[in-house]
């Protein structure tokens, strides 16, 4: 990758925070704690909500769009714009090691990335790495800039999401231009986004193997054929943009193509490896502030026989909340650190976001049990971070994706004779268990 040195083995990835990050890290968590929470509450009110998505911004002259664009101002004027993203294109050039800990602390809210340019990163990484000179010099800068917004679409709503393989979108090439049909859904950003990235299926020929049949085509959204059916939400949470998107023989020209034909796979999996590295540091973030909310609670909240903090079903949730937080934490810088070395990561992935998901849930949800019936309403926002924690576990592959890829990844060493061994984080060759 042209960004971020994955070839280069490093050794310094820690549990704690590396000395060189942490100021850059504080300075984004006071951002978020000084200027993103203030604003959080209002714009739900105003009706951006479902995790603060952009198809809200669509009109930049309505009042959300204003008070994130001041936002957005305020972070490019402090140094904290886009962080991760390379300095050639307007980026701050943080390496993916270090970034991967600020992610952690803008992770706290689900409107920081949008306030701090960071929501663009995989997205400008793979225009930057596969998209021809035209694309890079018409969308990626103002990408970067978050003068426009990116969207993706590769779930399709009548196949299983667990098996790729099964798209059914197909794009075929008629005198120098793709020729799209096909239906997909949870198509980000569509109704603000200037153009959409979509996966289809290019190869027919049963000679060609289903993950060498799918490529990935930059489809401008003002093409005839492009049409946005509806927008879905994530449990009844309003705002965001989340489509279902009708491709009509909708033709866009052949140099369109995102990277080679036939390689839409494996730009995917460029692209989410990535990603899942970043959502399970943002939960990380998101798991630290409910902490925090709950424990405060149980400090404060009194009662005839003292404070709920001395109760041992209080300090029960403490104890579980610490170790499902800690564990997420090793499981995610492990992965983080084998990505680094220019792995792929897979079981370590797999186990990072699948169990990183569920224990997201868990966290939040003895914060709520903690604040009782005040935990459901939306005087804190527990409530809201709840049901968006719920789609963690579908985003990004479901969790019974994850969980059969580790559990078939590991099997299959010791159907060859080999084990795990968790010291080295790879397979090794016993002469006897």
């Amino acid at each position: 990758m042209a960004s971020w040195n994955l070839q280069s083995k490093i050794s310094d990835l820690k549990f704690v925070v590396p000395e060189h990050v942490k100021p850059i890290r504080d300075k984004v968590l006071e951002f978020v704690e000084k200027e993103v929470y203030p604003v959080e509450d209002k714009l739900h009110k105003m009706g951006m909500g479902g995790g603060m998505g952009v198809g809200d911004l669509k009109d930049p002259n309505s009042p959300t769009s204003k008070i994130v664009r001041e936002l957005q101002a305020k972070a490019k004027a402090q140094g904290l714009w886009a962080l991760g993203h390379p300095k050639d294109i307007g980026g701050h050039g943080m390496p993916f090691r270090d970034y991967i800990y600020v992610n952690e602390v803008q992770g706290r809210s689900e409107l920081a990335p949008l306030a701090l340019g960071t929501h663009s990163l995989q997205d400008s990484l793979m225009l930057l790495n596969h998209a021809s000179p035209e694309i890079k010099a018409k969308y990626l800068k103002p990408l970067v800039q978050a003068e426009i917004y990116p969207s993706f679409a590769m779930t399709e709503p009548d196949i299983v999401s667990s098996d790729p393989t099964g798209i059914q979108t197909s794009a075929k090439l008629e005198n120098g231009y793709w020729v799209i049909n096909g239906k997909k859904w949870w198509t980000s950003n569509a109704q603000s986004a200037p153009y959409t990235c979509v996966m289809v299926r290019t190869e027919f020929s049963k000679d060609v193997s289903p993950y060498a049949s799918f490529s990935i085509i930059l489809v401008p959204t003002d093409t005839p054929g492009y049409t946005i059916l509806r927008s879905t939400h994530v449990l009844e949470t309003h705002g965001g943009d989340h489509s279902e998107v009708l491709y009509n023989n909708v033709r866009v020209p052949a140099s369109n193509l995102i990277g080679k034909r036939g390689q839409g796979f494996l730009i995917a999996q460029e692209r989410l490896g990535p990603g899942r590295i970043f959502h399970c540091m943002r939960w990380l973030g998101q798991m630290q502030r409910a902490f925090d909310l709950m424990c405060q609670r149980l400090v404060d909240r009194k009662f005839k026989g003292g404070v709920l903090a001395d109760q041992g079903l209080m300090k029960q949730l403490v104890f579980d909340s610490y170790c499902d937080i800690s564990a997420h934490r090793l499981m995610t810088l492990a992965a983080a650190e084998k990505m680094d070395s220019g792995d792929y990561a897979r079981v370590e992935l797999a186990a990072a976001k699948a169990w990183g998901a569920r224990a997201l849930g868990r966290v939040l949800d003895r914060a709520v049990q903690a604040y009782g019936a005040k935990g459901l309403t939306e005087d804190t926002p527990l409530s809201g971070m709840y049901r968006l924690a719920r789609a963690a576990r579908f985003y990004d592959g479901p969790d019974e994706t994850h969980i059969d890829n580790l559990g078939r990844l590991i099997t299959d060493h010791y159907k060859k004779g080999k084990t795990w061994d968790f010291a080295l984080g790879k397979p090794v060759t016993r002469s006897k268990l």
